[in-house]
Parts: C-alpha cells; structure tokens; sequence
C-alpha cells in the first residue's frame, strides 16, 4: 500500500463497523486522531452518534487512545471528558506518538489502527510507523490555516477514491 494512501477510506467514523472492521481484522486497539475525526472543529463538540460509536467501541473490548498534534492543555481535558488516554504534542507523522499510544494501551503495532482525517498526518505517520491507517472524511469543513493546503493535495491523492458508508 503506499505511503499516502490509506488502507481504508470511511465517509465517517461512524461508518467503521467495530465487529467487521476493526475485531474481525484483529485489531484490538484504535488510535484516534481529534479534531474533525472525533471533535468537530466548527461546533468544537463530539457529534451524538460518535460518542455512541466510542462506547460500542469500548463495550466490545477495544483499547482506545487519541492521538493529537495539539501541544494546548485542551487535547487533556478532552481526554478527560471522554475518559480515552491520549498522546498529545506527537508531532505526527514523525512515528514516535504512534510507538508511545501503543506503549499506553500495552499493544503491539499490528494490533493497533490509527483513524484519522488527515492523509500527511495521520495516514502517512500511521505507515511510516508500520501500522495500519483508516481515512475518514472531516467532520467539518473548517480547518486550521495550515491544513487548508494539506486538503488540496488530499484531493489529488482521493480523486477516484469513494468513501465506505455513503448511502
């Protein structure tokens, strides 16, 4: 698979099945990227339905970890609010964040899948650190400045690319 490709492209988090998807491809940990994966950026809250996709998640045995680039003490009290442990400051998609969540959730690399919204982050670090990278559309179409030129780029990688769950 190459480097900016992901290994499967979602419309949504909530379009990843937690049996098919995730346990039934042995994977028992998920590393989640936080803002416009699991936060939207334009109302700065957790949609309903991803908030009942964390606690299915976690119901069915899955270790969870949030992932961030964040270097503000908001990436914390997030992570205290949702009760998930999380590796801020990662600098991602350098792979030493990625080694560190599955450091925290006691998993090995191959046990573990990073989802995300971001293809030179999220995607391209999850590779490089030799895991495997589900892409899934932003939440919102509100981005911070430096992401808007990323998008641009994640347009020509995605161009033929369908996401799984439309419809």
């Amino acid at each position: 698979m190459p480097l900016l490709f992901p290994d499967r492209y979602f419309a949504r988090l909530t379009c990843i099945n937690v049996q098919r998807d995730l346990l039934d491809q042995g994977y028992s940990a998920v590393l989640l990227d936080i803002d416009n994966t699991v936060r939207s950026r334009e109302t700065d809250s957790v949609p309903a339905d991803v908030r009942d996709w964390l606690d299915c998640a976690r119901k069915a045995g899955l270790k969870l970890c949030l992932l961030s680039n964040s270097w503000h003490e908001s990436a914390f009290r997030f992570s205290a609010e949702l009760g998930i442990p999380v590796v801020a400051k990662s600098c991602k998609p350098l792979v030493h964040g990625y080694f560190q969540a599955c450091r925290k959730l006691g998993v090995r690399r191959r046990e573990a899948v990073m989802v995300g919204d971001q293809i030179l982050t999220d995607v391209l670090g999850a590779h490089l650190a030799g895991m495997t990278a589900y892409l899934v559309t932003p939440l919102s179409s509100v981005n911070i400045r430096s992401a808007l030129w990323q998008r641009r780029v994640e347009e020509h990688i995605l161009r033929n690319a369908e996401p799984e769950g439309l419809g």
